[in-house]
C-alpha cells in the first residue's frame, strides 16, 4: 500500500473516530424537550452539535414537519435558523408557512429558507451551513428515496456540527431509514389532538413520536404534545369531559324503587 494511501486511511479512521465518540466532545451540551420519559431516554434532552433524523410517511408529511420545527426552536437557542428543501418538496407538501411558525410560538424572522435545485445542491448547502457556528440549527428536509444521502454523506454532517457546534435535522418524508451516523433517529406521526377552549377552535399539537435509534439511551415510543405558548413538549395534557346533569324533574332513581317496594 503506498503511502498516500496509507495517510488517507489514517485520516478516514480519526474521522469515524471523532464520529464514534462525539459525546466527549459535547458531553452534556443537550437541551430538554419538555416531554419527561423523553428526555430520561436522551440522557436529559437532545443533544446539540450533533445529527438527528426524522422519518414519516408521505401523508404524515405535516405532523412530520411540525415535530422538526418544534426541534429546531428548542436547539437553536434564539439564534438564525436554516431550513434547506428541495424545490421537489414544494411541489408534494407545498410552502411552508411563516404563520404557522407564529402560531407554533416559534419566529419566522429567526428563519433562512433555501430552495435547492437537486438532492446533490441542498446536501452541498447544508453541509456549508453546518459549519457556520452563527447558526442554531439547520433543517435538511429531503423527500424520498435518494442514493446520494448515503453514510459517506450523512458523515460529511456529522463531522460539519461536531467543529461547529450547530445541530442537524434531516427531515426524511416517504424514505426508508438506511446506515447513518445519526445520534438519533425518530418515526413521526400525528396523534389525536383534545379539543381545545371554547375560544380556540383548534386543540395543541400533538405528535406520535417513536424514538428508532438512541446512540446513548434506551428507544422508546410517547404521545408528545407542544406547548404553544411556553414552546417546549410536555406530556399530554387531560381534558375531562363534561358530564350532562341529571333533568330536574325526574326523580332520582333509588327513591322511584324505595316508593314501589312499600
Amino acid at each position: 500500500m503506498s503511502g498516500a494511501r496509507m495517510s488517507a486511511l489514517a485520516i478516514l479512521r480519526g474521522q469515524i473516530e471523532r464520529i464514534e465518540t462525539a459525546e466527549v466532545v459535547h458531553p452534556r451540551d443537550r437541551i430538554a424537550l419538555g416531554h419527561g420519559a423523553a428526555d430520561a431516554a436522551l440522557k436529559g434532552g437532545l443533544a446539540r452539535a450533533a445529527i438527528h433524523e426524522v422519518f414519516c410517511e408521505g401523508r404524515q408529511g405535516a405532523a412530520a414537519t411540525g415535530f422538526v420545527m418544534g426541534l429546531a426552536g428548542r436547539v437553536s437557542a434564539r439564534r438564525p435558523l436554516l431550513w434547506v428543501r428541495q424545490d421537489f418538496s414544494e411541489l408534494e407538501t407545498g410552502a411552508l408557512s411563516m404563520s404557522g411558525l407564529s402560531e407554533l410560538g416559534l419566529d419566522p424572522r429567526r428563519v433562512v429558507m433555501v430552495r435547492a435545485a437537486d438532492v446533490e445542491s441542498a446536501l452541498r448547502t447544508s453541509a456549508d451551513a453546518l459549519a457556520c457556528d452563527a447558526l442554531g440549527a439547520v433543517v435538511l428536509e429531503l423527500w424520498g428515496e435518494t442514493r446520494q444521502f448515503d453514510l459517506v454523506a450523512s458523515r460529511k454532517l456529522t463531522l460539519a456540527v461536531q467543529g461547529s457546534g450547530v445541530t442537524g435535522l434531516l427531515l426524511r418524508m416517504a424514505a426508508q431509514p438506511l446506515p447513518s451516523t445519526a445520534e438519533t433517529r425518530w418515526m413521526l406521526r400525528a396523534a389525536p389532538s383534545p379539543p381545545g377552549s371554547v375560544w380556540n377552535a383548534w386543540g395543541a399539537p400533538v405528535f406520535d413520536a417513536e424514538l428508532l435509534r438512541n446512540r446513548h439511551g434506551p428507544c422508546g415510543r410517547w404521545i408528545m404534545e407542544w406547548n404553544c405558548d411556553e414552546c417546549q413538549f410536555s406530556e399530554p395534557s387531560t381534558y375531562p369531559q363534561p358530564v350532562a346533569a341529571a333533568p330536574a324533574h325526574r326523580q332520582d332513581s333509588a327513591v322511584r324503587w324505595q316508593r314501589r317496594a312499600g
